[in-house]
């Protein structure tokens, strides 16, 4: 309080029609140019916000097609991982029956050399009997019969032989 008795009366009227006399010249020539400086900060802050909206938008679709790009390349990956494992098993399938009918020829024709080499070895076989028999029969009968009668003899010991196994 003690300040208020320093002052007088023309003291504070001098202040207050300074202070009116200030405002009034400031509205006069600055205030419009103020308003519209803070009207044009805060248009470009606006701005600015809406153009951070605008790219969170558009961040947010091109997130959305990346995820969406990915999703159809993994399954598209997916599958061409199918078809290369039922084309890997095809082949296999078709390898394996190929092998197995290779393996089967292999076995046909096995048993139909060892049918041939058998029957050659039987017939060869037979030729012998037929000549030591021969050979014995002359030695034991010491009679020379004729070679036809001596043929005949072995050939009918022989189908003896065959008939008892």
């Amino acid at each position: 309080m003690e300040f208020l008795k320093m002052l007088s009366a023309s003291e504070i009227f001098a202040q207050a029609a300074g202070f009116i006399l200030l405002f009034l010249l400031l509205k006069a020539f600055f205030w419009k140019k103020f308003l519209n400086l803070l009207d044009q900060r805060a248009a470009k802050i606006s701005g600015a916000l809406k153009n951070i909206e605008d790219a969170k938008t558009e961040v947010a679709r091109i997130k959305t097609d990346y995820e969406l790009k990915v999703a159809e390349i993994e399954s598209y990956a997916q599958g061409r991982i199918r078809e290369a494992v039922v084309e890997g098993q095809k082949k296999n399938e078709e390898l394996h029956k190929k092998a197995l009918e290779q393996s089967q020829d292999i076995i046909e024709n096995a048993k139909e050399s060892v049918k041939y080499e058998l029957s050659k070895v039987r017939q060869e076989l037979k030729d012998e009997i037929v000549d030591i028999s021969l050979k014995a029969a002359e030695t034991v009968i010491r009679e020379k019969l004729t070679e036809e009668d001596d043929r005949k003899i072995v050939e009918d010991f022989i189908k003896e032989i065959e008939g008892t196994k």
